[in-house]
């Protein structure tokens, strides 16, 4: 009889803890989804701190319409980058526009080509030069480093992935007259250290917390990639400089 009393005792002090734990895990989903809303809310319109990053920024992407320009100036923007089509991408005939409109509302103006690891580099640099005019005015260009060669058809080694980048950072850089900044995403410097291997100033991505992926420090951090604003009905990308 005492036994039974003790497994009895035993069965509903298991029973009790169990439930307990069933309690904290969904408290602890519940915090989970409180944060995720809240970090989602505030991100929306979350930009660095000015007395920590006097000059900030837009990524405008190719093929965006209706960006006013001058609603990122009012904003504290001092410069935008303009994204450029890459080869066998959509058409974008409104980059001209926008190049122009962005320099009408006393913004600096930079370009983005986005490298591609599938191509060689000469029809890469070629729709660079053909779109983007020699400007002593515009801003360093950028390679916007982000799409890995995994899916390349045919395949491409690494090291000749590594060869064409260079190729087309040199043929960039012999047309604007200025060094390009890497836009380094993380994936990209974990397989190719792009880093260490090419002496040029970085862009780093992290929304919200200061990137750390890079062995040197970045000249450029995208701080919020979807900061919804009265600039544009769709989201931009928002860029700081480091002091």
């Amino acid at each position: 009889m005492a036994r039974a009393k003790t497994a009895a005792r035993s069965q509903r002090s298991k029973g009790g803890a169990s439930r307990w734990m069933l309690r904290l895990a969904a408290l602890a989903a519940l915090i989970g989804i409180v944060f995720t809303g809240w970090f989602w809310w505030d991100m929306r319109e979350w930009r660095p701190d000015e007395a920590l990053y006097p000059e900030q920024g837009a990524v405008i992407a190719s093929g965006a319409a209706g960006t006013r320009f001058e609603t990122i100036k009012a904003l504290g923007g001092d410069f935008v980058y303009l994204e450029l089509a890459p080869v066998g991408g959509a058409p974008d005939p409104g980059f001209a526009a926008r190049l122009k409109a962005a320099f009408a509302a006393d913004l600096q103006v930079g370009i983005i080509y986005p490298f591609d690891p599938c191509l060689r580099a000469d029809p890469q640099s070629a729709r660079f030069t053909r779109m983007v005019p020699r400007s002593a005015d515009q801003l360093p260009p950028a390679i916007a480093l982000n799409r890995l060669a995994d899916g390349c058809d045919p395949k491409v080694s690494d090291a000749a992935v590594e060869s064409e980048l260079l190729t087309l950072v040199n043929q960039i850089e012999m047309h604007s007259g200025k060094s390009v900044i890497l836009k380094l995403s993380e994936s990209f410097e974990n397989r190719h250290g792009t880093a260490l291997s090419m002496a040029r100033d970085l862009w780093l991505s992290r929304d919200r917390a200061r990137p750390d992926y890079a062995p040197r420090p970045w000249l450029l951090w995208s701080a919020n990639s979807q900061l919804e604003s009265e600039a544009s009905s769709e989201p931009i990308e928002w860029v700081v400089v480091q002091k």
